[in-house]
């Protein structure tokens, strides 16, 4: 059985009987039959299916949103945001599809060559809850507009985001079985990955999962991008716009109630600053309104699971524990729900879980640091390389630091954040692969070389 429980209530809102093996079969094979007939429609035919679907995320943003802040707890305003992201996306590659997936010509004296993009088959995406609609459309836009299919198995406590993400393309007019949601456990993923009908997986999720599916996607040797953990620093060095950064800082935590693979966790400070940042983060955190996500100026809702808040705690009390100084929150709150208080850790050393380990959740760990050359070896002291921060008025230093950062995206003076027109990846520990701009939509593609010679 696949449920949903209010993180507000944490009384069970929806239940779903899992799809046995039967019915398993049944949408893999419509699935695979979809995609052969999809990837022979002509890219200007595919196309306009994206354009619908962004006009229906549209018009139904209030209820599509709704089930996001249900399920998972996001507050209502970032659920309508994410909604609309998606179809900016779709939108985008709408746009930009026809370039980024048109023959390249490749000079040659002796022959007529060029490299064309084909569909991959039908893939399968893995999904998580902290972003329930856009972790797929970013995969699914330009996967679909390269005439692959999309079986979504999304996270277990959001089903009704998957339901609903199905439904709108089924509105918008997509061939029945091209894209579908796979209601199943996670013992059942194996055996999906090794069905020949699939032909590559898509995984956004943490770096132990990740592993998992790339084992198994490995054994079968089928393509996989995987999006995975994070422990993004965000730097600040004696130069910057200290208030500008300390503003960005608590937005770069704490949204989504920092429940995000790219949100801030490690904020290595300049010691000449570091004060003066501690404060103003300080005082814009503590404002910081936390309560029902149904409520339209909640900054901060729930945590997703109860599970979840518990490993939280547990990392702040043990870096509490190890000398780290406790600015504010460090507690769940009372009442039911998975709340958690926004947290400042201050003094906060490499070695404490706060540094070491990635914390899904709001919770910010101020580490100080004596000069740039430090901030970028200890940002670079982790398994992880998703994304970095770095805050300098210095834009040509700047540059140069970046270049030494080990991540798959540097934001300068900005918050780090995914967009359509951008690689989105990682490194490391964070996974490999890129989604989003044309990179990504190249990613589930045969990258085909074809050799012409004269005519005998």
């Amino acid at each position: 059985m696949i449920h949903t429980i209010n993180p507000v209530t944490e009384v069970v809102e929806a239940r779903f009987e899992a799809h046995d093996a039967e019915r398993v079969e049944q949408l893999l094979e419509s699935a695979a039959s979809a995609q052969r007939r999809w990837a022979q429609t002509p890219l200007a035919k595919r196309l306009p299916l994206l354009q619908r679907t962004a006009a229906i995320l549209r018009d139904r943003k209030q209820a599509l949103a709704r089930f996001i802040t249900l399920e998972m707890g996001k507050p209502i305003a970032e659920a309508e945001g994410e909604i609309e992201k998606c179809a900016v996306t779709l939108e985008f590659y709408v746009e930009s599809a026809p370039r980024f997936l048109s023959d390249m010509a490749v000079a040659s004296n002796a022959s007529e060559s060029a490299v064309v993009f084909d569909p991959l088959g039908v893939v399968l995406a893995i999904m998580p809850w902290n972003y329930p609609f856009w972790q797929f459309i970013r995969f699914a836009a330009p996967a679909l507009a390269a005439g692959n299919g999309a079986l979504l198995k999304h996270a277990n406590n959001v089903p009704q985001c998957a339901l609903a993400l199905e439904e709108v393309f089924r509105q918008a007019g997509a061939p029945e079985g091209l894209v579908t949601t796979l209601l199943v456990e996670a013992s059942e993923v194996a055996g999906i990955i090794a069905d020949p009908r699939v032909a590559a997986v898509t995984l956004t999720g943490s770096t132990a999962v990740g592993k998992i599916v790339a084992a198994q996607a490995g054994a079968v040797m089928k393509k996989q991008v995987l999006e995975l953990g994070g422990s993004d620093p965000f730097i600040v060095l004696a130069d910057a716009d200290i208030d500008q950064a300390a503003q960005v800082a608590v937005k770069a935590r704490f949204t989504n109630t920092g429940q995000s693979c790219i949100c801030a966790k490690r904020f290595l400070v300049e010691e000449s600053v570091a004060d003066r940042f501690v404060t103003a983060m300080l005082e814009l955190a503590s404002k910081l309104k936390v309560g029902d996500p149904m409520q339209r100026e909640t900054a901060v809702g729930p945590m997703a699971r109860g599970n979840l808040r518990d490993e939280l705690h547990g990392q702040v009390q043990r870096s509490v524990a190890a000398g780290a100084k406790l600015l504010l929150g460090g507690q769940p709150l009372d009442g039911p729900g998975y709340f958690y208080a926004p947290t400042i850790l201050d003094h906060v050393t490499p070695e404490m879980p706060a540094a070491r380990e990635e914390t899904f959740g709001p919770a910010a760990a101020v580490i100080r640091v004596k000069d740039a050359d430090e901030a970028v070896r200890l940002a670079n002291a982790t398994e992880f390389g998703l994304g970095a921060a770095l805050w300098t008025a210095d834009l040509e230093r700047a540059k140069v630091l970046a270049r030494r950062i080990e991540a798959g995206a540097v934001f300068i003076n900005g918050l780090v954040a995914s967009d359509a027109r951008l690689p989105f990846g990682g490194i490391k520990q964070s996974g490999y692969g890129r989604e989003l701009g044309e990179f990504g939509i190249r990613e589930f593609t045969n990258i085909k070389t074809v050799w012409i010679g004269p005519a005998r």
